[in-house]
């Protein structure tokens, strides 16, 4: 198809949850819902904005950075299974090259990683003191697209357990200076120690957040701070735990713990009206790719597929400050064979995708 072509796009078009409408054409990469003159290609279906996957890792393998053929490799298996904006949560790769590609999803980045010495994944982030930490933030501001990424707990090996890696006082004048710098800020947190303090310095999300609890789920909501459950990844924590029972093992029980009641902090979160979003943690160690089957764990959950669909699709791009498929923005979108706000299934196959205006896939 050449670059002038017009789509028109029709069936069942979901600008909204509730705002179903019949048809809209793409002309010049853009939507609109005045007809155009120009004659059109046809695709018909279901039609979603492209998916959001609110926490992956472009340009990061399992011992740190990767070459540029094996980030767009990442890339692309997102762009091929409707995913069409990222939010990467930490990379040590400058993945800057991917804003020429209009055949790449669409990055916004958190810089890289900000964790404290020796208490995170080596060769992931820059590893800083209290000390350093607000300087390493507005570096990563400035290197960022408005995020920037910490670590908020790990296992200490001098106490064999998970705990917060920040002193209250440093992350407080931390996130002050990534917001006055125009940024938000999030935090890797697996238990619960570390995020009463996160959420009162004024954080802006927390990822994986398996440590919520009765006590500190009030807090979240009361203050509109965001949770990423990243469920697919939760679900590797008992061969973690298994791998650390010998040394560690009042961490691999606390992990097996958190893994136990994953869906029971996640509802309890979503009951609260906490904003929950989908993010798989692709990247590092998981595949790209993952979004419909995060989608299927936050239903598993207990979250509505309505909400669970919002979640990595109209309320996630809203979060994000991206728009979805209202007239003038860019053609990403995704189309599908059947309702996916009555089977959250379908998203694991897609009919066509659509980004920047071109079919894709």
């Amino acid at each position: 198809m050449s670059d002038h072509a017009v789509l028109h796009v029709k069936g069942r078009v979901l600008v909204g949850p509730d705002d179903v409408r019949d048809e809209l054409w793409v002309t010049g990469g853009r939507i609109t819902y005045e007809r155009p003159a120009a004659e059109a290609v046809t695709v018909e279906g279901w039609v979603l904005p492209g998916l959001v996957d609110a926490h992956c890792h472009v340009g990061l393998g399992p011992h740190g950075a990767v070459d540029k053929e094996t980030a767009e490799k990442q890339a692309l298996t997102d762009r091929d299974l409707g995913t069409l904006l990222l939010r990467d949560a930490g990379s040590p790769s400058d993945t800057r090259w991917t804003d020429a590609r209009e055949d790449l999803p669409k990055i916004i980045r958190a810089g890289r990683h900000i964790a404290r010495t020796r208490r995170y994944i080596r060769g992931f982030a820059h590893e800083v003191e209290p000390g350093d930490l607000t300087a390493y933030v507005a570096q990563e501001a400035r290197r960022g697209d408005g995020w920037v990424k910490l670590v908020g707990d790990w296992i200490d090996r001098s106490t064999g357990d998970l705990s917060a890696c920040w002193p209250r006082g440093a992350v407080e004048e931390a996130i002050a200076e990534a917001h006055r710098l125009g940024a938000r800020v999030t935090a890797h947190c697996f238990a619960e120690d570390s995020l009463r303090d996160l959420v009162e310095a004024g954080i802006d999300c927390i990822e994986h957040a398996t440590g919520l609890t009765e006590d500190t789920i009030p807090l979240f909501a009361e203050r509109g701070v965001a949770i990423v459950p990243t469920l697919v990844n939760i679900a590797t924590f008992p061969r973690l735990a298994a791998g650390g029972d010998e040394k560690y093992p009042r961490w691999s029980a606390h992990m097996r713990d958190l893994h136990a009641r994953r869906y029971d902090t996640v509802r309890a979160a979503y009951d609260a009206g906490v904003p929950v979003f989908v993010g798989t943690d692709a990247g590092g160690t998981l595949p790209h790719g993952l979004v419909a089957a995060e989608v299927a764990e936050l239903v598993k959950a207990g979250i509505p597929t309505a909400d669970a669909l919002a979640a990595t699709a109209w309320s996630a791009r809203a979060w994000l400050g991206r728009p979805g498929l209202e007239e003038g923005a860019p053609a990403d979108l995704v189309v599908y064979e059947t309702d996916p706000r009555q089977d959250h299934r379908v998203l694991a196959a897609p009919r066509r995708i659509v980004l920047n205006g071109q079919v894709v896939g």
